[in-house]
């Protein structure tokens, strides 16, 4: 576990690199210096064309989503989901397979109040024994604006301040 501002984080962060909230888990990651991984579909694709390099994914056999995900989940620790309202597609698939796995599983709906739902993630994968991480939720094309919420709410998670000096912001310029 990654200690920093008094907060414990997991070492390894997973995701499947779709555009929306796996981006934006990915791109945390790296900022912050997490290491990452996960799976993604055979061939690399995304909504928005081929994954880049920079993300440390492996391919799985099958082109479609629901390998990936299953995958992703099964390899974690635990998932955090990253939403806006209603749960749907690969989302609730996400969720079906932590619980058919037996594995934690936690919700953020950006669409409510963010601090209290900040220090429950905090107090949540604080009291797990994990190093690794799935992170996931909806695609950039089902709800758009998703990736930048994402990340303001993982860094609000951090405590990092939201100023231009931040590593978010800096990256995103």
């Amino acid at each position: 576990m990654l200690t920093t501002n008094n907060y414990t984080a997991p070492q390894l962060i997973l995701s499947g690199g779709q555009t929306g909230v796996d981006r934006a888990a990915l791109d945390w990651a790296i900022v912050m210096g997490i290491a990452h991984g996960g799976w993604c579909p055979r061939g690399r694709t995304a909504q928005d064309g081929l994954l880049p390099e920079r993300y440390r994914l492996k391919e799985t056999e099958a082109t479609g989503y629901s390998q990936r995900t299953r995958m992703n989940v099964r390899d974690a620790d635990a998932t955090l989901i990253i939403h806006h309202g209603t749960l749907v597609g690969g989302t609730r698939l996400t969720v079906r397979f932590a619980d058919e796995m037996e594995k934690p599983v936690q919700l953020v709906d950006l669409s409510k109040d963010w601090p209290s739902q900040t220090i429950q993630v905090q107090a949540w994968w604080t009291g797990l024994d994990l190093h690794s991480m799935n992170m996931a939720g909806p695609s950039e094309d089902r709800v758009p604006g998703i990736y930048g919420l994402s990340l303001e709410f993982l860094q609000q998670l951090w405590l990092c301040k939201k100023t231009l000096q931040s590593p978010l912001y800096a990256m995103l310029e």
